[in-house]
């Protein structure tokens, strides 16, 4: 199933990336575009860790720091290869993974996640993180990420093409700039679609995953609970692309954000949880 969903994604967002290209350059745009996907998947599977890791300037933790330990612990209790553990200098509390397989994953958390978790709900977090992982679910978050981009960038290419360019031929026929500018407006919101359908499902089975491997779905649930607080109270300068990469939004306090989130309701995941655990 997460295979068939990243082939889905990878499709999908890439017929929407040539359509654009085709828009603005006919046959030579499409292939220049369907270059730049290709190309874009390639460096996000093996660079992207290292990208999100340093855009947030995320330190690397020692074996002896708690975070370490406990994730160590459930790593040994999921099978899965031991993830690098590193910290982020933030207030909001959240946390995300990285990495193109479990052979190659991180597993970051912010100082204030570390602050205000208990040693259960910080092995609920970690363990949620850990089902990305074992799912392989970073390379969908990563894909969709890179690609919504290139739709995103290559749209307002499309709108200022419509602007200055309004009759551009295209296969000897005059393509006109108002099909150009609604291209350049629905493409980045059906992006932003297939991106919020994907993320969605893959945190419900991170979720579950973290509920198994800590030993109590309560401890997961505790956490969301603290989550969902502190996130609306402390901002945090992130960026709207990663969004998806974290257990909660890291941009839950803007009410436009919430409209459009990668997130299912915290709400909804708590009420799962707390079934599971009944």
């Amino acid at each position: 199933m997460q295979g068939l969903k990243t082939f889905i994604l990878m499709f999908v967002m890439t017929i929407m990336l040539m359509f654009i290209g085709s828009l603005i350059g006919g046959r030579g745009g499409m292939i220049i575009a369907l270059i730049i996907a290709g190309g874009m998947n390639f460096f996000s599977y093996w660079f992207s860790d290292k990208m999100v890791l340093s855009m947030y300037g995320a330190q690397p933790l020692a074996p002896e720091d708690r975070v370490y330990k406990i994730t160590a612990n459930l790593a040994k209790k999921a099978n899965l290869p031991m993830p690098k553990v590193y910290m982020i200098n933030e207030e909001q509390p959240n946390a995300f993974a990285t990495g193109r397989n479990p052979e190659h994953a991180a597993v970051a958390v912010t100082r204030g996640l570390a602050d205000i978790m208990t040693d259960d709900e910080l092995a609920g977090v970690i363990g949620h993180e850990l089902g990305h992982v074992s799912h392989r679910d970073i390379l969908i978050g990563t894909v969709a990420a890179t690609l919504a981009g290139a739709i995103t960038y290559m749209a307002n290419i499309a709108r200022w093409a419509a602007i200055f360019d309004g009759s551009r031929r295209r296969d000897e026929e005059d393509s006109s700039p108002f099909v150009l500018i609604l291209v350049s407006i629905l493409a980045p919101i059906g992006a932003m679609l297939v991106q919020m359908a994907i993320s969605r499902s893959r945190e419900y089975k991170a979720d579950d995953f973290g509920a198994q491997v800590s030993g109590n779905p309560l401890y997961l649930a505790n956490a969301l609970r603290k989550l969902q607080t502190w996130t609306s109270r402390i901002p945090m300068d992130a960026n709207p692309a990663t969004e998806n990469m974290f257990i909660v939004s890291p941009l839950a306090g803007s009410k436009m954000a919430n409209l459009f989130s990668t997130h299912p309701s915290t709400v909804e995941r708590i009420r799962r949880l707390e079934e599971m655990a009944r």
